[in-house]
């Protein structure tokens, strides 16, 4: 419970620093991809053995997790284009709603069960997620753009039953650090090569303050991945509650720390949202 509670923090302080960049002039992007690296050193910090290469990529799991660093970038790109052309709104409600994908493949992969309680539980924490994140402005997508959120959707998904599936079958707890480096270099590595290219066109900025929200950033993502592996770990709770209560959490908590820090405005959708997420929560962990 508590790592599960520990990662809903680090993963709405991610929003937080996000939501900073903007008032301090940060170059997101370069922020990003600083910040895996520092995520990555965090692993090794973590990790409290020396790092053997050799030991390394002979892992079963590192190819794997190699595949699962690109897909980090891959689907940040993603999500920044659907931001774009079809809206924040509905970048945010793709993303978030993804946990319905590592509920069913853990139901249909691992045989978890799943009570009727609980599939009411997830019901109602999607309607949380799609009221907690929706903006006053109407949405219309056209059928040339519904790929965008489709994909963010599911890749957001495959990433969260990634990481569960790497937690069920080839991890031991000592290695959840080293995991954690591993993807977030390759998601860096990734990054930079995909820098390199638009630098012709979208020259980075090498200063002080792009390396600062790098920091900042890379340390709530590294501990958000870290307490998210720790959490799917508890006997009492199956993946399906872990990753519903996360997720939902995450929405209802990074709502009230915008709030709370940056004075935002909510609709009376976005109230009806935090009150459905507290029953979906409820529900999910009581039954």
């Amino acid at each position: 419970m508590i790592a599960l509670a520990l990662s809903v923090l680090f993963s709405s302080l991610i929003f937080v620093v996000f939501k900073l960049f903007d008032t301090y002039k940060i170059q997101t992007l370069f922020a990003i991809i600083t910040n895996y690296f520092v995520a990555c050193i965090c692993g090794l910090l973590f990790y409290g053995e020396a790092l053997d290469l050799t030991a390394l990529v002979q892992k079963e799991w590192f190819l794997s997790t190699l595949a699962l660093g690109v897909l980090f970038i891959l689907i940040f790109n993603i999500m920044a284009r659907t931001a774009q052309k079809v809206g924040v709104s509905v970048a945010s409600v793709a993303t978030k709603m993804s946990f319905v994908i590592p509920v069913v493949i853990g139901v249909m992969a691992y045989n978890e069960s799943l009570s009727w309680l609980k599939i009411l539980g997830i019901l109602l924490a999607l309607a949380a997620v799609y009221f907690a994140s929706v903006k006053q402005e109407s949405i219309t997508i056209s059928k040339e753009i519904l790929l965008l959120p489709f994909l963010v959707f599911l890749g957001s998904g495959l990433i969260d039953s990634g990481i569960k599936y790497f937690q069920e079958t080839q991890l031991t707890t000592q290695e959840f650090p080293l995991f954690s480096a591993t993807v977030f270099a390759a998601a860096g590595c990734t990054g930079i090569l995909f820098i390199s290219a638009r630098a012709v066109t979208v020259p980075l900025k090498l200063n002080a303050r792009n390396m600062i929200g790098g920091l900042a950033l890379g340390i709530p993502n590294y501990f958000s991945i870290f307490f998210l592996l720790k959490a799917l770990q508890n006997d009492t709770w199956n993946s399906a509650s872990i990753f519903t209560i996360n997720n939902v959490a995450i929405v209802m908590f990074s709502t009230l720390l915008g709030i709370l820090l940056f004075k935002e405005k909510l609709s009376s959708k976005n109230w009806l949202g935090i009150l459905l997420a507290v029953i979906s929560i409820l529900i999910v962990a009581l039954s």
